[in-house]
């Protein structure tokens, strides 16, 4: 499809919120920009990154230069936003990425690219249910010496995350900043308690040397590090609920993906420092997701490490309400669009929320974590246990997805902005996006090469290919419903990615002679 260039070039138009009914539109001046900023950050989840990631990454791959990773997927993401932050001043739509992908590459993009981020954002959200009840049953046999299946919580953090999915956005922001701030509080005191008691190496900074990013771990290391940023790029999703989209969303993704890059490599630069970097791999490997913990035992004692645990919980819980407050919108933005039942594309009571979507993600949580509950014949604590399967697998097929949305979105900006005839008045962020673009390619082409080693594999397992190919499997299907809509439902395929200013056009046509 070619982009009609009334629709792209048209801004959207003020009070377009009351036409066709409000419940057509997510509702508007509900976030500034701290509780947009707490939104999108919830997502990253701080403490399960440096708890989990980062010592998963150091264990597996054997890169000491983490720290230095982190700095080089900043200025990648950072290059990837000054376009995607453009873009967002023009078009502004819970759909984001298939809204502008529609825009650039037309609607039958677009449509792959919704079912993509649908599939990929549920992904990431039902994967950490695997994770949080591992964890929470973990909790209850240490502090309360009850044994409790993983599934038990996994389901109650379901249906609590449902219920907070009906409430206004703004109760959402407050309950995720809360648990944002104490996560990211107890990580920099362990940041600078680690600088003040140093490993045997002292405050060595080897660990952003370029020499520590050789080898054969670098690219999976990519994969891993990559997935931690995953949340910066949600702002647009909140556009339709912020007062000033064009002012805050472009701030906050700025603020939210420098403000994670300098912050991660900070925290995984302390972590080297404890340890020192010479033994940061072997304390990894022994440790594994414990290292954290071992450490601030060490440095902070046994009460602050207690905390350390819980809090190590909530973020969790704060991540998956993220995730599933983004999956509510696309799922909502698909309905207003016609790549999803209109029942979807209302919103709900006073709140405003996208009820169907937030019941359509709950359903979906509610049925893997019972199948993965029903083939959990292994022990928790097996790492071949589904419990762990369910994480591993929906956070790595999520995280691909996104990369691979990431890259489109690239091209799409570049396309957007050469049809709109700006290709000279933004030369500068059509590079940036194009080289942006091409780097995500390349970390999408190693997260599928190293599948395996991702999901904990063999070489030879099915998985390496069956599970990356269910984001392959999404493009696919939502691009033949793009193509079935184009030549059966035009007026249906044209509006995709337009999101309430479609209804807007509709509204100036009923009224033109």
């Amino acid at each position: 499809m070619t982009t009609d260039s009334s629709s792209t070039n048209r801004a959207p138009a003020e009070g377009i919120s009351t036409f066709k009914g409000r419940e057509r539109a997510l509702r508007a001046d509900r976030l500034g920009t701290g509780g947009l900023l707490l939104s999108v950050l919830a997502a990253t989840a701080p403490l399960m990154v440096v708890a989990g990631v980062m010592p998963t990454t150091f264990a597996v791959m054997g890169i000491v230069g983490q720290p230095l990773l982190f700095v080089v997927l900043g200025a990648v993401l950072v290059l990837f936003s000054l376009g995607y932050a453009e873009m967002s001043r023009h078009v502004h739509n819970a759909g984001a990425f298939y809204a502008y992908i529609s825009r650039g590459l037309g609607g039958t993009a677009g449509a792959g690219a919704a079912l993509v981020a649908l599939v990929a954002y549920n992904s990431l959200q039902v994967g950490i249910y695997g994770i949080f009840g591992f964890e929470v049953s973990g909790l209850f046999a240490t502090y309360a010496d009850l044994e409790v299946a993983w599934w038990i919580p996994a389901l109650a953090a379901a249906l609590a995350v449902g219920v907070l999915g009906w409430l206004k956005i703004d109760v959402n922001a407050k309950v995720l900043g809360v648990l944002l701030v104490i996560e990211v509080l107890l990580v920099v005191v362990f940041d600078i308690a680690a600088v003040a008691d140093p490993g045997p190496e002292g405050l060595s900074l080897h660990a952003f040397n370029p020499d520590t990013l050789t080898g054969a771990g670098v690219g999976t290391a990519l994969c891993f590090c990559i997935a931690a940023f995953l949340g910066f790029e949600q702002a647009p999703v909140y556009a339709e609920e912020t007062s000033r989209p064009h002012v805050l969303v472009p701030r906050v993704m700025f603020l939210a993906v420098t403000g994670v890059a300098v912050f991660f490599a900070l925290s995984s630069w302390a972590l080297t420092v404890a340890t020192g970097p010479a033994t940061i791999v072997p304390t990894s490997q022994e440790q594994s997701a414990g290292l954290l913990f071992f450490l601030t035992e060490d440095r902070l004692g046994p009460a602050f490490t207690d905390v350390l645990h819980v809090l190590f919980v909530t973020g969790m819980f704060a991540a998956m309400l993220s995730f599933h407050n983004v999956v509510a919108r696309y799922a909502f933005a698909m309905g207003r669009e016609g790549l999803l039942p209109a029942a979807f594309g209302r919103t709900t009571g006073s709140s405003g929320a996208p009820g169907t979507g937030s019941l359509l993600q709950t359903g979906i949580a509610v049925v893997l974590v019972l199948t993965f509950a029903l083939t959990d014949d292994k022990p928790a604590g097996d790492p071949t246990a589904p419990v762990l399967h369910l994480f591993t697998w929906g956070g790595n097929i999520g995280a691909l997805g996104v990369i691979v949305l990431m890259a489109i979105a690239s091209l799409s900006v570049v396309v957007f902005f050469v049809r709109r005839g700006a290709a000279g008045a933004q030369a500068w962020r059509l590079v940036t996006s194009a080289v942006a673009g091409i780097a995500l390619l390349v970390i999408a082409g190693y997260t599928v090469k190293d599948f395996d080693v991702l999901v904990g594999a063999g070489p030879d397992s099915g998985l390496r290919w069956i599970l990356p190919g269910v984001i392959g499997l999404a493009l696919v299907v939502g691009l033949v419903q793009g193509a079935i809509l184009r030549a059966r439902a035009p007026e249906t395929h044209a509006r995709i990615g337009l999101g309430n200013e479609a209804f807007q056009l509709e509204k100036e046509a009923e009224h033109t002679p």
